[in-house]
């Protein structure tokens, strides 16, 4: 699972050949979840509150970014990095 951003010890990943709502995981230190790009609802699992807050303000950030690169998976083609938070 291409990992497509890195920040503050929260690593992004998307898979390729996923299935729909498009979506994208997160994992920090033990924790893991699966947002929706969408509405950027938790799909399943659990992430700290802090931590949680912080992947939203990022995805609302990237939004478009993170559609793109959902795209490029369904398609088996490379995805594209995205920035951190900063």
């Amino acid at each position: 699972m291409p990992e497509i951003s890195r920040f503050l010890g929260i690593v992004i990943r998307m898979f390729y050949d996923e299935h729909n709502p498009p979506h994208f995981h997160v994992e920090y230190v033990e924790f893991k979840a699966s947002i929706k790009i969408d509405n950027f609802a938790l799909l399943e699992g659990h992430l700290p509150p802090k931590i949680h807050g912080l992947t939203i303000e990022w995805a609302s950030i990237h939004k478009n970014e993170l559609i793109d690169d959902w795209n490029l998976a369904k398609e088996n083609r490379p995805l594209n990095k995205i920035k951190p938070l900063e």
